[in-house]
């Protein structure tokens, strides 16, 4: 984990002058508005902001999944608008890791298929797919459960394999949306204390959230409002510093 001040640090994304402008027939929406922003390896920053501020299309772009109207946006230097559709989905599939709120697994299939599914895309054997997704899903405390399916588990549960899937490809940045949202408040803590095993692991992460709790877990939290940047500023958050991470993958693994 990096210590040192935020200059001397790698910077993994970088946007200038972003502008998302939508058009509703005669009207012009900006849905971001002029943002600058920087984020660094091992950052763990959360992302907030009300209704229509623009918090979910930042996202968007962050994850490769829109391109911004103006400005620039830089993901390990390179310029996001030179990139063809080949290379966006690249990013998306190897550089990006992706949860959501809804956890997005195929309920047919087992948790360690699920897990797989990214490399599947990324052409890897499967003999190495499956030792990669059986890591994937120890690291979160889920190496008892590959052969269950997700309606066989609890919410933290699967949020955990949707977790795990998101680490399989070793992405450079773990990106989440409103990963608590479908879960009770007890449960949604136990997910960002496994986020905290994961930054203090070294993994960069950004979390789009509209709860103040949640966002304590972060160390830098970013406000928006009417599509630009309120306030980005540190959180004091010395979350279970004292706790190795493996006990503390463990312990969660037993509360569900």
């Amino acid at each position: 984990m990096s210590s040192g001040p935020q200059a001397d640090r790698e910077v993994i994304i970088e946007i200038q002058g972003v502008r998302k402008i939508y058009d509703l027939g005669s009207i012009q929406v900006r849905a971001l508005d002029g943002v600058d922003l920087k984020i660094y390896r091992n950052d763990y920053v959360s992302i907030m902001g009300p209704s229509g501020s623009g918090k979910s299309t930042l996202m968007n772009l962050l994850g490769c999944l829109d391109t911004p109207s103006e400005g620039r946006y830089l993901f390990s230097n390179e310029d996001v608008a030179g990139m063809d559709d080949n290379d966006l989905a690249d990013i998306r599939n190897r550089q990006i890791g992706f949860v959501f709120q809804s956890f997005n697994l195929l309920p047919r299939a087992t948790i360690l298929r699920n897990v797989e599914l990214p490399l599947v895309y990324a052409g890897v054997d499967p003999e190495e797919r499956s030792d990669r997704a059986r890591l994937a899903l120890g690291s979160v405390g889920l190496a008892d459960r590959t052969a269950h399916r997700p309606n066989e588990l609890s919410g933290g549960q699967r949020q955990r394999v949707a977790i795990a899937r998101a680490l399989v490809n070793r992405p450079s940045i773990i990106l989440a949306d409103e990963p608590t949202g479908n879960l009770d408040s007890r449960t949604g803590h136990e997910i960002m204390r496994l986020f905290e095993a994961l930054y203090r692991q070294g993994n960069t992460l950004i979390v789009v959230t509209h709860e103040d709790d949640i966002a304590h877990h972060s160390r830098r939290c970013i406000r928006l409002r009417d599509g630009k940047i309120e306030s980005d500023e540190a959180v004091q958050q010395p979350t279970l510093a004292s706790v190795p991470d493996a006990e503390l993958v463990r312990n969660e693994s037993n509360t569900d």
